[in-house]
């Protein structure tokens, strides 16, 4: 399976993944030592699969938890031993380092690392080879080493949990790998791609999710990002009738996460930044309005997008044009058209519903 492939397909559809996917391959392409920073459950073994996919490397890629092994076995696990370095050692083992010679080990909560451990890694970088337990030869080692962590490594160096020189030493290209929540374009391309690959193991076709399941998949805030996602739709498809999936079907456990699915109005200073959150919530709107086949999609954005500007301003036409950035006479033919305004019977342009005051204007036409 060409993971590479599979992940520009999951992760990375909403424009702010896609950027992350250029980052990502331009960082692949060097032999560079990366840091991968992010929440639990948001891929980043598969962005380290598709570094090392993308590198050129023909030696393996070896994943390894930092987490799962005690202090004592790590150790031996990391860098490897010799017959008789402790007791149970009664022959010789090649490290997990030395077994991605030639390829790219990854090395998940690297936080998890105790200080002994952190030092021994920084000697391992800084000199391109590994000390076996209970030897003296070095092994010289050609591996690319990326690492990941969803602890605050900057907090861990402050409290002398974790070596400056090491952050610095693994972090020489960081990636910043964002929660689901911030990339919601993604959201229903990875429930689509689980659906695929879950239907295929319980004998499932053709299930679908109604227009209402979208809806609660985009409101809900993953606290358990692309993980959640995953157990969320493998259930629904156990207890689904019909292969269609209803909203009631997704056990969306973290209730107090729950958030409504609107888009708050950008300050002035956002959108005159370049206004990338706003960027991502127009496009994760436009998906889910596509995703429910809206019927005359253009012209019902527009029209709602005239309406709520207006109603905004107050039905003030020079307001409502100053705020869309088009003349005041392109906005008086988008009211016309929508029935916003009207012409009275001595042929002036008369705002509906206008009795005065500002907004509320008569115009000559």
């Amino acid at each position: 399976m060409a993971l590479s492939i599979r992940a520009k397909a999951m992760l990375f559809h909403d424009p702010r993944s896609c950027e992350l996917l250029q980052q990502v391959e331009r960082i692949a392409r060097s032999d560079a030592t990366t840091l991968i920073i992010g929440e639990t459950g948001t891929g980043k073994e598969l962005v380290a699969r598709h570094i090392h996919n993308q590198s050129g490397r023909r030696g393996p890629f070896v994943a390894v938890n930092c987490g799962a092994f005690s202090e004592t076995l790590i150790d031996a696990e990391l860098f490897g031993h010799e017959a008789g370095a402790f007791t149970g050692a009664t022959q010789a083992r090649s490290g997990w380092f030395e077994a991605a010679n030639g390829g790219t080990l990854f090395l998940d909560e690297i936080g998890d690392l105790s200080l002994a451990l952190q030092v021994k890694l920084l000697r391992v970088l800084q000199e391109r080879q590994v000390v076996r337990l209970g030897a003296r030869q070095p092994i010289p080692l050609n591996v690319r080493l990326v690492a990941a962590t969803n602890v605050d490594l900057h907090k861990a160096i402050a409290a002398d949990r974790f070596r400056s020189d090491l952050y610095y030493r693994l972090g020489v290209a960081t990636v910043h790998l964002p929660p689901l929540c911030e990339r919601s374009g993604d959201i229903l391309p990875l429930a689509r791609h689980f659906i695929e690959v879950y239907s295929g193991k319980m004998k499932l076709q053709n299930v679908t999710l109604s227009a209402d399941a979208k809806v609660a998949l985009l409101s809900y805030e993953w606290p358990g990002n692309i993980r959640e996602l995953e157990n969320v739709i493998h259930f629904a498809l156990i207890v689904c009738r019909d292969d269609v999936i209803q909203a009631e079907d997704l056990k969306l456990t973290g209730v107090a996460h729950r958030t409504q699915y609107q888009y708050p109005r950008q300050s002035a200073a956002a959108a005159a930044a370049g206004g990338d959150g706003f960027q991502q919530q127009l496009s994760a709107l436009v998906n889910s309005m596509i995703e429910s086949d809206q019927a005359d999609l253009f012209d019902r954005v527009e029209e709602g997008l005239v309406r709520t500007a207006f109603e905004t301003c107050n039905r003030n036409q020079v307001q409502t044009a100053r705020a869309l950035g088009i003349s005041r006479n392109i906005l008086r033919t988008h009211l016309k058209r929508f029935g916003l305004i009207g012409f009275d019977g001595g042929g002036e342009l008369a705002v509906i519903g206008a009795g005065g005051g500002d907004g509320q204007e008569v115009l000559q036409h």
